[in-house]
């Protein structure tokens, strides 16, 4: 597997371009018990129910004045948004899978109904994820919907990662209620 990931790596170095997931097979298992596993936590069911509260009414117009203003702030020195969004408990709880993952897992998100921002181990570039695949193919699809992006170069961590993308579920109804993406460094695999 390591040389998969090398040669892959230095296929992308060459060409500056995001290449075939010939890892999708173990992703897929890793969608299906570990990441479905931290999906359906209660920490993360309960944050994207609350959200959904507040965001739910939202229309386009402010969705994208509150993308907007994530943005501006993951350019600048002072960011209330972005801070707010990292000091809450979901967030402090996707930070400490992160780290017991052991390099597992590159960055970890959660979205709401509405496809904003719940919850990160990170900071990400934009806050609406809704006009994303990630959020698109797994929200709208359903239960049981996974999305696995192609591999890239995370400049941030340098390792080849995929992004795996899992709809959250209410336990009660089995409504998907929002969506979580997992940034997987497939050398751990």
């Amino acid at each position: 597997m390591k040389y998969l990931v090398r040669t892959a790596a230095v296929f992308f170095l060459l060409t500056g371009s995001a290449i075939a997931n010939e890892f999708e097979s173990e992703l897929k298992g890793l969608a299906a018990g570990k990441i479905a596993e931290i999906a359906a936590a209660a920490e993360v069911v309960s944050a994207v129910k609350e959200q959904n509260g507040v965001t739910g009414s939202y229309d386009q117009p402010k969705i994208d004045e509150l993308d907007t203003k994530w943005r501006e702030e993951a350019e600048a020195v002072d960011q209330p948004m972005i801070d707010e969004v990292l000091d809450k408990p979901l967030s402090v709880y996707l930070s400490n899978v992160q780290e017991a993952s052991g390099g597992l897992f590159t960055e970890i998100f959660v979205m709401d109904a509405k496809g904003l921002n719940v919850g990160q181990s990170d900071v990400t570039s934009d806050y609406w994820q809704g006009d994303e695949a990630k959020w698109q193919e797994t929200f709208l699809a359903g239960k049981g919907a996974v999305h696995i992006s192609e591999l890239e170069q995370d400049d941030s961590t340098q390792t080849l990662q995929s992004q795996v993308s899992v709809p959250v579920l209410d336990p009660d109804s089995g409504a998907v209620i929002g969506a979580v993406t997992f940034g997987v460094n497939v050398d751990s695999l």
